[in-house]
């Protein structure tokens, strides 16, 4: 999994369960060209709903563009209709290629305000 924080960064969502924390979601982009990431997350279904997977991408996008990168895609399955709403949230928007299954995803981050007041 390498995980170096510059390629390969990686969060995840912990709660307190019972006195134990356990992880419900987790989310990570790797660098897949100069200046541009493939970012994905998830969040098991029990905790679906809560802002959870919308907090780990705004992260993500926060550690993205501190890193100097340029746009962040995703994949995302044509009926995962939940998913697409918080990438349509954050900004995503269809990108030129896409197949039957996913649709193909892109945020541009040089566009964002530097504030962040987009990913609120």
């Amino acid at each position: 999994m390498e995980i170096d924080f510059v390629q390969h960064v990686a969060l995840v969502a912990c709660v307190d369960d019972a006195g134990r924390s356990s992880i419900v979601g987790g989310g990570r982009y790797v660098v897949a060209k100069p200046g541009s990431a493939e970012m994905a997350f998830m969040v098991i279904d029990a905790w679906q709903g809560r802002g959870i997977g919308t907090m780990l991408a705004r992260h993500l996008i926060a550690i993205a563009r501190e890193a100097g990168l340029t746009e962040l895609v995703a994949e995302v399955l044509r009926e995962n209709i939940a998913m697409r709403r918080v990438f349509e949230r954050l900004g995503f928007v269809a990108g030129a290629r896409s197949d039957p299954d996913t649709i193909h995803l892109v945020l541009d981050l040089t566009g964002l305000p530097q504030d962040g007041a987009a990913l609120r």
